[in-house]
């Protein structure tokens, strides 16, 4: 299920512009739709709202979260096989996997690149199939 979007909304178009897979629209001032076929539940509508008009994929309503406090996706590189599942599915293209440290290195890692776009959605982690990520503020 897909995050919804309130009649406490008052199109201020936030969570549109912000959205990373275009799938909120609705025009300044009116009530805005979120199409749930393009909805990737990353909860970055429900981050930015400042009027809590979001509700998420479970039916409940989310808070407004101050950027600085959003959690960052963290890498246990012992663990990561540098599979790069991770970086396929990060909406933000904030992942890459990380070349090897030196000549004959076979262990590739991801890594976080771009961590002031990252959005905290924690889709990385949820996708990982060997647990490799954490969320953490």
């Amino acid at each position: 299920m897909a995050y919804t979007i309130t009649d406490a909304c008052i199109g201020c178009t936030l969570c549109a512009k912000q959205c990373p897979v275009g799938a909120i629209s609705g025009t300044l001032k009116e009530q805005h739709k979120v199409n749930a076929d393009r909805c990737v539940d990353c909860g970055l509508c429900g981050k930015v709202c400042p009027k809590g008009a979001i509700l998420d994929h479970k039916g409940a309503p989310t808070k407004k979260i101050p950027k600085e406090e959003w959690k960052k996706p963290v890498i246990d590189e012992a663990s990561c096989a540098g599979c790069s599942v991770c970086v396929i599915n990060c909406p933000k293209d904030c992942l890459e996997i990380e070349g090897p440290k030196f000549h004959g290195d076979i262990h590739t890692v991801a890594k976080l690149v771009g961590a002031s776009n990252c959005i905290g959605c924690g889709i990385c982690a949820d996708n990982c199939p060997i647990d490799a990520i954490r969320m953490a503020k």
